[in-house]
């Protein structure tokens, strides 16, 4: 029972069993049509950045000739590689399954999918005259036989392998034309990504057709090879994943932002770590590629079908067609709160928080345009890791430094495929005299806190917020993360003194409130459950109930473990990786651990532990993970308001009684769904917007 492999399952596979719920919401019927392909592309892309980082982590390390046997808790990283290759197979043929019943219900609603061979004569014309003005100048097209080094391809493109059997030459005896061997060209063409994927075709009835721009280019072949005098032509997709590890050079002349825009340029040319195909491609081309872009067996090769980058599902167009899609019902407000006053005098008044996207994120915007004009406010300090596309976060952080105040941001350059978004944002803020801070050499910055500094009295007075989510207002609209707008001086002076470390980091601060990493926050919760063991072992009432996206960290699985011995109930909600296995007779038996995918994506930190009848509550931006806990800069807030305690406790209740989006975390990897009888159908996220709608009503009864 001691063994790593009966104690923990392996994070790989857990975070392979995560994908395969997305995958499940692809196939649920009850899903809209739209949206199931949206999570068919969701899967693939979560596939491609697992590939980029985690398996080339893998193998690398196999590379190197590390076992990893304590790393991966008993296996050996080859082993691992190998069984990683055999689930993702068998996953890639249930989403081509699902796919294909998806587009078969769609032609029940007259949507159909089609390809150059089923094209009309009207559809023809357009797709010839589309072809000439929008496809053929974005196109990038190299014949590869005669080139001495093979072109790189990126991983973020998809590319037509084309094979070009070409006319045999004239000769002049029966013999040796039978004899020639005919020549064979190969050629490979670049999927731009600066055109849709799903073209949009003309029709004259009910019917919509759309065409992928790869059978675009394939009806086009001819206009792009008309100078070859060949007999055939074929053109089969294919995608490299490569290695996204970035990897910085030790010039001191170069500065963090030069260091991390030229990895981010080089990454381009990471090792492959997954060749995709279709499978229909002929075995020459095949073999020609594969030893072109020397990829061996120790590569994940997977066969797949006529299209991938699967990914570019989650843009396909609606064609207004809000039938198909899920109802999406309006942000609502947070009592007391509003978007017209100032936020600033309400929030000295009592803390707010917003839980979005139930709740509207632009209080969090509003607090920051409202600060960036008011007079007495002499300074802002904040934290960002994802930004939105054109971010209104950056506008309110510009227009506050155009109007006299100091504005400190900490942007975190390494957040992963973000790079160079926030290159381009913290240049673009330097420009306007902002202040940057560029975190903790060897520490990603990955806490959300905001602290302003208002001259009141003479004196100054802090108001803030700290998040369990990035300050993305686009990501705000499906992500669930809770903000907690405070005025509340003792945390934010805890707040800003997480600035102060981010100046001078070789000092280690103390916190009365907040909970930082990577100095306290493995102790803290350490103490937290021994608390409740304690508790348990006194015959008190003794619980621990927690929210995380992923929770892998063994020291804490074996806490947790130590804590459902002593008798202490432990209710776990992680969406992603749990590595922890529950309801283990003499381990973990007093563990329910449950994971809810649904139409948002689950994102909130929340940690709630009994303390005798007088439950502690925190928000976090800490997953148990070991990075969150040792190798980041992470902050968990404790929640002292009672309304606000209160409204966290039963909105985790909410999630907790979820029976409709809810799989059961088990040893078996099976994500079999959480089927409760007995029970009304009760699917927690509909369940939490009407929990926030009804609190409004019935305050609107007694006004």
């Amino acid at each position: 029972m001691n063994t790593p492999q009966n104690r923990y399952i392996d994070r790989e596979k857990s975070w392979l069993t995560f994908n395969a719920r997305v995958l499940q919401e692809a196939a649920d019927e009850s899903v809209p049509l739209l949206d199931r392909l949206r999570f068919l592309g969701i899967f693939s892309n979560n596939l491609d950045e697992f590939f980029r980082v985690r398996y080339a982590a893998i193998r690398r390390m196999n590379a190197e000739g590390i076992s990893g046997e304590k790393l991966l808790g008993g296996i050996t990283a080859e082993q691992l590689l190998k069984e990683i290759t055999e689930i993702v197979i068998e996953q890639q043929s249930e989403s081509l399954r699902i796919l294909s019943v998806i587009e078969k219900q769609l032609e029940k609603e007259n949507v159909f999918i089609i390809n150059e061979n089923q094209i009309n004569k009207e559809q023809q014309n357009f797709l010839h005259d589309y072809f000439i003005q929008k496809v053929g100048p974005e196109l990038v097209t190299i014949i590869l036989n005669d080139l001495e080094e093979f072109p790189l391809l990126k991983d973020t493109s998809g590319y037509l392998a084309v094979k070009l059997v070409m006319k045999p030459k004239e000769s002049n005896t029966i013999v040796s034309k039978l004899l020639q061997k005919k020549e064979v060209r190969y050629a490979v063409i670049e999927i731009p990504k600066t055109i849709n994927r799903f073209v949009v075709l003309p029709s004259n009835s009910d019917k919509q057709y759309i065409i992928l721009l790869d059978d675009v280019i394939r009806y086009n072949l001819n206009q792009i090879f008309n100078i070859f005098d060949y007999e055939s032509i074929s053109a089969h997709m294919i995608k490299i994943t490569r290695d996204a590890e970035l990897e910085f050079d030790s010039d001191l002349s170069k500065s963090l932002i030069e260091k991390i825009s030229y990895s981010v340029k080089e990454r381009r040319m990471g090792e492959p770590v997954r060749f995709v195909y279709d499978q229909s491609i002929d075995k020459d081309t095949l073999a020609f590629f594969l030893t072109k872009m020397q990829i061996d067996s120790t590569d994940s090769i997977i066969p797949g079908g006529r299209y991938h980058n699967r990914r570019d599902y989650m843009d396909f167009p609606n064609m207004g067609r809000y039938d198909l899609l899920a109802k999406q019902p309006p942000a609502l407000p947070v009592q007391g709160l509003s978007l017209e006053g100032s936020i600033l005098e309400k929030i000295k008044e009592k803390d707010f928080m917003v839980n979005a996207p139930y709740q509207s994120f632009a209080y969090v915007i509003k607090f920051l345009r409202e600060a960036a004009l008011d007079p007495k406010v002499a300074s802002i300090k904040i934290t960002l890791y994802r930004l939105a596309k054109n971010s209104q976060i950056i506008s309110s952080l510009i227009n506050a430094a155009k109007n006299g105040k100091k504005v400190v941001v900490q942007i975190e350059l390494q957040a992963r495929f973000d790079e160079a978004s926030n290159i381009s944002y913290a240049e673009m803020m330097q420009t306007e005299g902002i202040e940057l801070i560029f975190g903790v050499k060897g520490l990603k910055v990955h806490s959300k806190i905001c602290v302003i500094e208002r001259i009141e009295d003479g004196k100054v007075f802090r108001y803030g917020f700290i998040s369990t989510g990035n300050f993305n207002e686009a990501t705000a609209k499906i992500y669930t993360d809770v903000t907690l707008l405070t005025s509340h001086q003792q945390v934010l002076k805890d707040a800003a003194k997480i600035f102060d470390f981010f100046d001078v980091n070789y000092r280690v601060h103390r916190y009365k409130h907040l909970i930082v990493s990577p100095h306290y926050t493995r102790s803290k919760f350490i103490k937290l459950i021994d608390r409740e063991i304690m508790n348990a072992n006194l015959g008190r009432e003794a619980y621990i109930r927690l929210k995380m996206n992923s929770l892998s960290d063994y020291k804490m699985i074996d806490k947790l473990y130590e804590a459902s011995r002593a008798g202490v109930k432990v209710h776990l909600i992680v969406r992603g990786i749990c590595s922890l296995i529950p309801g283990v007779p003499g381990m973990s038996e007093n563990i329910e651990a449950i994971s809810i995918v649904d139409k948002f994506l689950e994102h909130s930190r929340v940690y709630i532990f009994g303390n005798n009848g007088d439950p502690e509550v925190f928000i976090s931006s800490a997953d148990f993970m070991t990075r969150n806990l040792d190798a980041r800069v992470e902050v968990t807030c404790p929640i002292y308001d009672e309304d606000i305690k209160q409204e966290m406790l039963e909105t985790f209740e909410i999630g907790w009684m979820a029976n409709v989006k809810a799989r059961l975390h088990s040893e078996k990897l099976d994500n079999k769904y959480r089927k409760q009888p007995d029970q009304r159908m009760f699917r927690a996220q509909h369940e939490l917007y009407n929990y926030y709608r009804d609190k409004l009503e019935v305050v609107a009864e007694n006004v």
